[in-house]
């Protein structure tokens, strides 16, 4: 849901985590200005532990692992997941545990006792305090699993039947109830079940007909060509109609067909790092309720109308896709502060982001594809300015949440937008890099010079394992030490050599 429109939130706070949570959907008229759209300040929950993985190495030998789960018995740590799997190492098996501390101090406690009778421990995520002491990191949990994302469903920031005083359905109490009835549907879903479908009142079709029906007479006009051409797919193979709601699975599934995402319920609003972690596995949260039948082209937080009609048909392009999930990738175990820049990226492109078409501009942002209002504004007004989309500049630049746009980023195509932030991302500071295994659904932490030479293939998904700034992090003994390697591993690696080098790799290495 956060997908709605990242158009919500943001905290005050410098370096606090963005609770992002679109509400905009199709404006409403204010005293203030002709056009408003609503949004609500929300923070993510305050954890009460820590989420930690540890990496280690045990000898393939007898009892090694009986004695590995003694002393974490003795540690008194309750684990969530144990994995295990060959090590590059003769005789030996990698290990992946994770577990949930009390505190940081914890964690360093149970890391110290790990390194007493383990090889090669290392604290993937959660808080690390580094061997040498010469660099304290705290990165933030993150799934490596698409099934983790299902702990996301008891951190939702807000809950289908909470609703601010103004809301135009805060003293409904029937409204209020439907909402809770169909958010409840939305947080008994886990990974792997059928999405469930909802059964919406004639009431609510009605309100989803008023908008679907005047937005749909602007996309001709104003949207861009990659949303004009999957929107009548849609309307062929989703349902998409004045007279019906689409349900979930339906679209789900066309969109996994397209591009291999999929779109999942959610009861309420996640925070920004919940919502964006979930992109590195193509996975897109989606509210199933409507907003108050009283307003249909007014609501102040997202909801189905604006997740349908305004982000599912870009999903289904591949450039547009690949774009996305990058952004996903990027907020693995980022830090707070690089966290708040990747989300004013997202407000800039998948919300609210412009689309260069011979001599016109199109809209493809979901905020603009899901408000009447600012889809003719944001094309045909000369008030806002419309520059050319620079991801350093959108990442500082603050946006309104309580007008239309002051400005608008536009973008050549999908493809050249995806390189762009592939090499802006490249300067935020983590201590590893990531790769989305897609036949697995995992994501894999490359952290020394043997993960990374061991994708250093050509190869359309793994662009990402190459220009590492961060080897300052890793080990001496990991850090590039042939020219080959140097060459590799440097930052100003280009394209035209990567597949040189990565050839040369594979047959030397």
């Amino acid at each position: 849901m956060l997908s709605a429109v990242l158009h919500a939130q943001r905290r005050s706070l410098t370096g606090a985590p963005l609770a992002v949570a679109s509400f905009i959907g199709v404006s409403k008229p204010s005293s203030k200005s002709q056009f408003q759209i609503r949004a609500k300040h929300s923070q993510p929950p305050h954890p009460e532990s820590i989420k930690t993985s540890l990496f280690f190495t045990i000898q393939d030998q007898v009892g090694a692992l009986d004695d590995v789960l003694s002393h974490i018995r003795a540690l008194k740590i309750s684990l969530s997941r144990i994995e295990s799997r060959p090590s590059k190492k003769t005789g030996a098996y990698d290990f992946y545990i994770d577990f949930e501390a009390k505190s940081k101090p914890q964690v360093d406690q149970v890391t110290e006792k790990f390194r007493s009778f383990v090889e090669d421990v290392k604290v993937i995520t959660g808080y690390d305090s580094t061997e040498n002491g010469s660099l304290t990191a705290s990165v933030p949990w993150f799934p490596r699993k698409i099934a983790d994302i299902d702990t996301f469903v008891d951190h939702t920031i807000t809950y289908g039947a909470e609703l601010d005083a103004d809301h135009p359905g805060f003293k409904d109490d029937e409204y209020r109830q439907r909402r809770a009835e169909i958010a409840e549907i939305a947080r008994k879903y886990r990974h792997g079940q059928v999405c469930p479908r909802v059964e919406y009142t004639p009431s609510e079709i009605k309100t989803w007909g008023t908008v679907f029906n005047k937005l749909v007479k602007l996309y001709e006009t104003n949207a861009c060509k990659e949303h004009r051409f999957v929107f009548p797919l849609l309307i062929q193979n989703c349902g998409f109609s004045e007279t019906n709601i689409p349900q979930i699975a339906d679209v789900s599934k066309f969109v996994k067909e397209c591009t291999g995402w999929t779109v999942r319920p959610t009861a309420g609003l996640l925070s920004s790092r919940d919502f964006f972690n979930a992109f590195a596995f193509r996975v897109f949260h989606s509210t199933q309720y409507i907003r108050h039948h009283s307003e249909p082209l007014y609501t102040p937080e997202p909801d189905v109308c604006h997740e349908i009609l305004g982000h599912v048909a870009l999903y289904c392009d591949p450039d547009f896709a690949d774009f996305a999930q990058e952004l996903g990738l990027a907020s693995l175990g980022c830090s707070d502060a690089d966290l708040e820049k990747l989300s004013r990226i997202y407000w800039y492109t998948i919300e609210f982001g412009l689309l260069k078409e011979g001599d016109e501009l199109k809209a493809y942002g979901a905020g603009l594809l899901s408000s009447f209002g600012e889809l003719e504004y944001c094309i045909s007004s000369p008030e806002p300015k419309r520059l050319p989309f620079d991801p350093e500049v959108c990442a500082n630049t603050p946006f309104p949440i309580t007008h239309y746009q002051e400005v608008y980023y536009v973008v050549d195509s999908f493809k050249d937008m995806k390189e762009r932030v592939k090499t802006y991302f490249d300067s935020f500071e983590r201590p590893f890099q990531v790769r989305y295994n897609a036949y697995t659904e995992q994501i894999e932490v490359l952290d020394d010079k043997d993960k990374i030479l061991k994708y250093a293939i050509p190869s359309r998904e793994i662009w990402h394992v190459y220009r590492m700034p961060w080897t300052k992090y890793l080990p001496k003994s990991s850090k590039p030490e042939t020219e080959t390697e140097q060459e590799l591993f440097s930052p100003s690696h280009n394209n035209k050599n990567r597949f040189k080098s990565a050839s040369y790799l594979t047959k030397n290495f």
